[in-house]
């Protein structure tokens, strides 16, 4: 009989070509009887009797896959037979599991010890620290289940700050030499280097004064020590952004470099830090005494050297473009009586936001309004019988519940129509929408009846607003024109053609209490006084008498497009607001008809909407409320800003938008926010909360837009299939 290697060898090959041990493993517990299964690529078997491991056979350097969740030994497994997604099925006396291997993957890539944990008994969140520097922050509000409220990066927070520090004037060095070197060891000695949290300690700045660390030492301010490898950081958990950095290379005195651990105390008698560091490399220890004063006053960006305010604070010079030389003597008395009422209350302290909004203040009647509610409307023109009657409105109930009732649900049109933009009317009694088909339509507030055609587009309409009065309804599209209708007829007033502007229209509205219209083309936003001739003449009623001219144009600092334009209609304001594509918002004065001030890296990504707490004519705010305004960015969840110190208050994180611009919107009592998200669900937060109250269901669609009612407690939402959904109040 001839032996095996003989017949290997006479076919000119070896034992080695033959067969080879790609891997070994061990396991501690028999594995004689249980099943084992393979795929394309992967291979499964149990380790150690409850553990399932997954091996990888086109990427045999990738670690091994350990699963880890039966409590009995595994008898059986199977591989799926999709690729996509690649599942595998275990099974022990205890439990029959189902896994996701591209999950699982993700999630083991991600795991990293945590090496610190800090609880915020104020905001009442937990926060965990990891080695690869992530933070993790969680709600420990009762009934939100330990929701996770963000993710952070501290390194790429970091790159962000230095960046802003960098593009106000701080420092001149390029952004790049504001980060630790990844040659610190020495010369050629390179290292990659990471941000782990070694350390989470609490920051109390508002036991240092005012004027040492400016709009930062507040009640609002919740604030973290974070120690890390390469320095230490001021960490806002408000609207999570590092504050101020300190990093060991910046220092000669200082003898560690690279720490390995660290540890952080709060002396309050100087208010000063103490903090002990280990070295990274070798056994040195050191104790370093930290001014926290110092370090944030140092790094704080500049002030503007002007106060700015939404509710106009001072007279039209005559040198504004708002300047209109009309009824000169009564806009001179209301803007003394505005100038008045920003003696007393413009300067008062910054808004204070509670974790419970109903203690916060907002809901108190201030001693000047820029509202009273409206208990007397009456309308005007044909319409319903509820419009044509005159009724007493209630005022906007401020301790209202929060609209989550789901209500009437429509469809805009038969076929599936992108539903663009919505926005309510100042009585609250319509609902416009711009949709995608080219159509602008208005509904009911009800959501009832059949809704107002307006056709004479030919692009899709981004943009539809109302006039103050309610009589006129402006609406843009994409075809580079602007209309302006007449809301009781659905009659063509004005149309402002492509060949005005040099790009497509991103934004439009009325300005100035109707005296203006407002528009965004390009890097530039144009102020147009228009004049719509109401006169009916049969014979030339096709003939436009209706005009509009050119006041002023300005354009945006480095003359990048503007992806969104925002002022206020219903009171006098000469503020307005512009985003630009370079992740950028700026601050027009149109009395001093310049740029006021820029907002840089407001956003990791472009800010698609701009909302202003605009109030309601049947509520009343506290006159600062009306300088709050809200952004947000595809991927970048929204941002609460404050005009007047040009700060980011509050990030709320929570709703998924990664890859769709989806609308926001304040509530008429300043109390929500609203938002859209594409996991079809509408999502609601509390101005004294990171994470969100309500989660609205019920949609079939990315949510696209949400509009509040100026007149009652009531949201509506629309989708990216064109429906449109209302929710009421309990």
């Amino acid at each position: 009989m001839e032996n095996p290697q003989d017949i290997f060898s006479s076919n000119g090959g070896c034992l080695s070509d033959i067969v080879i041990e790609k891997y070994l493993v061990e396991s501690k517990e028999s594995v004689s009887h249980v099943q084992l299964a393979c795929s394309m690529q992967d291979c499964a078997f149990p380790l150690d009797g409850t553990e399932l491991c997954i091996w990888n056979t086109k990427d045999p350097s990738r670690q091994l896959l350990i699963l880890r969740g039966h409590h009995q030994p595994i008898t059986a497994m199977a591989f799926g037979n999709k690729v996509n997604p690649l599942l595998i099925c275990s099974a022990s006396l205890d439990y029959v599991i189902m896994w996701n291997l591209d999950e699982c993957r993700e999630k083991v890539l991600q795991a990293y010890p945590l090496l610190s944990l800090f609880i915020d008994a104020e905001s009442r969140q937990l926060v965990t620290g990891c080695a690869d520097g992530q933070l993790w922050i969680f709600s420990l509000m009762d009934g939100h289940h330990y929701r996770r409220v963000a993710r952070v990066d501290l390194r790429k927070k970091t790159e962000t700050f230095s960046t802003r520090r960098v593009k106000s004037g701080l420092c001149s060095q390029p952004e790049e030499s504001q980060l630790p070197s990844t040659s610190a060891l020495g010369k050629g000695e390179q290292v990659e280097v990471t941000f782990p949290v070694l350390r989470l300690a609490p920051c109390d700045l508002s036991l240092i004064p005012n004027s040492a660390c400016g709009c930062l030492s507040s009640e609002n301010t919740r604030c973290v020590w974070i120690g890390s490898s390469v320095g230490l950081f001021v960490f806002n958990l408000a609207n999570l952004e590092v504050e101020a950095a300190l990093y060991y290379k910046d220092f000669q005195s200082l003898s560690i470099l690279l720490a390995g651990s660290c540890a952080l105390r709060n002396r309050t008698a100087d208010q000063k830090v103490l903090c002990l560091l280990a070295s990274l490399f070798g056994g040195k220890i050191a104790v370093l005494e930290i001014n926290p004063a110092a370090l944030v006053t140092a790094q704080q960006c500049p002030s503007m050297g002007q106060s700015l305010s939404v509710p106009a604070s001072s007279c039209v010079l005559p040198t504004s473009p708002l300047y209109l030389g009309i009824a000169k003597e009564k806009s001179t008395k209301a803007a003394s009586e505005q100038r008045c009422a920003a003696r007393n209350v413009m300067k008062d302290q910054r808004l204070v936001f509670h974790s419970k909004v109903r203690s916060s203040g907002y809901a108190s009647a201030p001693h000047v309004t820029m509202f009273s509610p409206k208990t007397n409307i009456k309308s005007e023109g044909k319409g319903s019988s509820r419009s044509r009657s005159s009724c007493a409105r209630e005022a906007y109930p401020v301790e209202c519940a929060v609209p989550t009732k789901p209500g009437p649900q429509v469809a805009a049109t038969p076929t599936c129509t992108r539903v663009c933009c919505i926005q309510y009317s100042g009585d609250g009694q319509w609902l416009a929408c711009g949709l995608a088909n080219h159509l602008s339509l208005v509904f009911d507030a009800s959501l009832t009846g059949t809704p107002a055609v307006f056709s004479g587009h030919d692009g899709a309409v981004n943009a539809v607003c109302w006039s103050q009065d309610r009589r006129w309804l402006l609406s843009a599209a994409r075809d580079g024109t602007l209309r302006v209708w007449s809301a009781r007829g659905a009659e063509l007033a004005l149309l402002l053609g492509k060949d005005m502007f040099s790009k497509p229209i991103q934004s439009a509205q009325f300005y100035y209490i109707d005296a203006f219209i407002l528009l965004s083309s390009g890097p530039e936003f144009q102020l147009l006084r228009y004049h719509i001739d109401t006169c009916k003449d049969e014979i030339k009623r096709y003939k436009q008498k209706s005009k509009s001219k050119l006041i002023c144009r300005l354009s945006t600092t480095g003359a990048v497009d503007m992806t969104s334009l925002s002022a206020v209609n219903d009171f006098y304001s000469h503020i307005v607001l512009a985003a630009g594509r370079n992740r950028t918002v700026e601050v027009f004065d149109l009395n001093a008809g310049c740029s006021a001030a820029v907002i840089v890296e407001a956003h990791s990504r472009p800010v698609h909407q701009i909302c202003q707490n605009k109030g309601s004519s049947f509520t009343t705010q506290q006159p600062q409320a009306y300088n709050l305004f809200l952004t947000t960015a595809v991927g970048d969840g929204m941002r609460l800003w404050d005009l007047r110190t040009l700060r980011c208050e509050r990030h709320f994180e929570g709703h998924p938008t990664r890859g769709y611009p989806c609308g926001i919107a304040f509530s008429p009592c300043g109390r929500f926010a609203a938002c859209g998200a594409e996991d079809r669900h509408a999502y609601v937060y509390e101005m004294g909360s990171s994470t969100f109250s309500h989660r609205l269901a019920g949609h079939t669609d990315t949510v696209t837009g949400v509009a509040f009612n100026p007149s009652a407690p009531q949201l509506a939402t629309a989708t990216l299939d064109g429906k449109l959904q209302l929710f009421l109040a309990e």
